[in-house]
């Protein structure tokens, strides 16, 4: 019965969602307040609905309900409980299921911390929510249902996929997906917005801790999947560019630019039109990644459906949603009159600027992306687009933003001066190019990807620090403590973008690499390090079988680190896969990968010396940090400052 009564309770919040989307809507528009109140307790009574199919579905998984078709294709008896709970979202349907209870969670947020928020655009914001929430839970009952049962129950299940099983890909979905759905929240109040025909300083403040809370959990499933793809997969790199990777990678960079867009907004009354535009195009984007991941249209290791029906259904949702509200944002756009005038050298103007390059980045990326589907479609022919197009095309756009960052932190509003600008970044310029230099002294081939790289990162760290004892003038400690938590947090969110700028640019630069058949105690050199391969083991684990290596590695005669890299086999799928075995370190990985046996005796044996690998993690760490310490700002809570009365602002009815 408890897959039954998951069904149920999502049909329920399937009917409750079509209410809220209608009621509150006609409420506002006649002003009719109970009708506006309607939406806060239909946005939690949603939301706990799902939350009630959720955990029936994940019941299912834990107890290893194999009537549930959904729960024997995803799992098997012997599989480890964290397996069996991700399993629940490992797989097209639940994930989905994942997607609506989020998307369920932020609109019953919403309700519950939006008490300051003007009710008409409350009940709006609620009304666009759960329209989107009824359109994704209509799509998964009538073509992606999680709760079939099966005729005849086997005894055991099919397993889930063995690249699944795995602590970062238990909790890369989830977090993901708190950023793809959270901007939802973003477009849901620029709809109201169009709607309500008032854009303003007090509607910023609303829209932005939200839009950071979407933006800091997706730069978390971001760099969990990048984690994943670099110790799982056993190939080493970070990134890839599969068009799964671009999918939540486009969206980041979207929010990312509306972030900065909407200080504009909230300080200068500026740049309405285009922040509006933003708040759509970023959920817009969440959504195209959703229909990339789920149509099959292209090929990717991490789809999870290659179902055309479902494909084109979601392409629906998409074109209903995302053209409906450029529509609207057409016939609104001219009533958005930008208040504030600013000089091109001036915090609007650097802030246009970071807006520009996060924007034509990620359309970059779309146009890689999406160029072989257009190549195929227009002129019949099979192309590829793979990394060296998208490092080409990206990095120099990243390279100017890395280069404006700290200026535009720095510099004021609406007038400035450049050399005035740069006198307090000074310190961090002769930093950054004493970095660059001794980078270029030690780099044996003086590679300029490391030298630029280094010096970028280096040029955003010391500019966050100088742009935080710039606000301090010449109060010292007590003025540096007391600063507001928001500027806190953009000071260490660009520090962590400038470290994973190292990582990135010495990785890529100073990485060695050797392929070779290993024999049993007999060393062999790489990068200053001695690696002896000592044995290789048979080892069982709870639902697979291993091959594992131990391998010494030393250095300068000491052993440093004993290492296990492992080839499994999981028998229910019969399917490979690489367990990368990684001596940690501050400057530099250790990354050994164990291959087949030989006919001739050994081991293939991969090895590589990755120096500053952790920088890049730790970077996105920094990153999603500031923007914790962000929202913590009293001044960026929901409906901060709500009751204050903005002349001018009231809403066109």
């Amino acid at each position: 019965m408890t897959a039954e009564f998951g069904h149920f309770a999502l049909i329920l919040a399937f009917a409750v969602s079509i209410f809220q989307m209608t009621v509150p809507m006609i409420g506002a528009s006649k002003g009719w307040n109970g009708w506006m109140e309607a939406a806060r307790p239909a946005a939690i009574a949603q939301f706990l609905l799902i939350g009630l199919s959720f955990a029936a579905l994940t019941i299912a998984f834990v107890t290893s309900d194999f009537s549930v078709r959904l729960v024997y294709e995803n799992s098997h008896t012997a599989k480890p409980m964290l397996y069996k709970i991700s399993g629940v979202w490992g797989n097209h349907e639940g994930s989905m299921l994942l997607w609506v209870l989020i998307l369920a969670l932020f609109g019953a947020a919403a309700a519950f911390f939006g008490g300051n928020l003007p009710p008409r655009l409350r009940a709006r914001v609620l009304a666009v929510q759960s329209s989107i929430g009824a359109a994704f839970i209509a799509f998964i009952i009538f073509t992606s249902n999680p709760f079939w049962r099966l005729e005849n129950p086997p005894f055991d299940g099919r397993d889930l996929n063995p690249l699944l099983q795995d602590p970062g890909l238990a909790f890369h979905p989830p977090f993901l997906y708190l950023g793809y759905v959270g901007l939802s929240m973003a477009f849901s109040f620029a709809v109201a917005a169009l709607i309500e025909g008032r854009v303003d300083a007090a509607w910023a403040r609303w829209v932005r801790p939200w839009t950071l809370a979407a933006w800091m959990f997706l730069t978390i499933g971001i760099a969990l999947g990048s984690w994943w793809a670099y110790y799982e997969l056993g190939w080493g790199g970070f990134w890839f560019w599969d068009p799964v990777e671009n999918a939540s990678f486009m969206p980041w960079l979207l929010s990312a630019a509306l972030l900065h867009s909407a200080i504009v907004v909230e300080k200068r009354e500026a740049l309405k039109s285009w922040t509006i535009l933003l708040a759509i195009m970023a959920f817009g984007f969440s959504m195209i990644g959703t229909f990339i991941v789920r149509s099959g249209i292209i090929t990717s290791v991490h789809s999870f459906a290659s179902d055309p029906a479902r494909g084109v259904f979601i392409l629906a949702i998409l074109a209903g949603f995302t053209g409906g509200a450029l529509t609207l944002y057409a016939v609104r756009a001219q009533g958005m009159v930008a208040k504030g005038v600013f000089q091109p050298v001036s915090r609007e103007g650097a802030l246009v600027l970071n807006n520009l390059l996060l924007a034509v980045s990620a359309f970059v990326v779309f146009i890689g992306t999406v160029w072989p589907l257009i190549a195929e479609m227009l002129w019949d022919r099979k192309l590829s687009v793979g990394p060296p197009f998208f490092n080409q095309a990206f990095t120099p756009f990243m390279i100017v933003l890395a280069l404006a960052l700290p200026l535009g932190a720095i510099i004021p509003w609406k007038r400035a001066t450049l050399s005035r600008v740069l006198r307090p970044l000074a310190g961090a310029l002769i930093f950054a190019v004493a970095v660059m230099v001794l980078v270029f002294a030690v780099s044996t081939g003086k590679s300029a990807i490391a030298v630029i790289g280094a010096g970028l990162g280096a040029w955003l760290v010391a500019g966050a620090a100088a742009e935080l004892i710039h606000r301090t003038g010449n109060s010292g400690l007590s003025r540096l403590l007391r600063l507001p938590r928001a500027d806190w947090g953009k000071a260490v969110a660009h520090a962590g973008l400038g470290v994973t700028f190292i990582g990135v640019g010495l990785l890529t630069a100073w990485q060695v690499e050797d392929i070779r058949v290993a024999e049993f105690n007999e060393p062999f050199q790489l990068g200053g390090y001695e690696f002896t391969l000592l044995k290789v083991d048979q080892v069982e684990g709870p639902n697979y079988v291993s091959a594992m290596a131990t391998i010494d590695v030393a250095q300068d005669g000491r052993r440093i680190a004993t290492l296990h890299p492992e080839k499994r086999v999981y028998p229910v799928q019969a399917m490979p896969t690489t367990e990368a075995a990684i001596d940690n370190g501050i400057f530099r990985d250790i990354y050994v990968v164990l291959g087949d046996l030989q006919p001739g005796g050994g081991w293939a044996v991969r090895s590589y010396i990755k120096p500053f690998a952790n920088w890049i993690w730790a970077g996105s760490i920094l990153m999603a940090l500031g923007g914790v310490i962000s929202l913590t700002d009293r001044r960026y809570r929901v409906a901060a400052g709500a009751r204050r009365v903005v002349p001018g602002a009231v809403p066109a009815e």
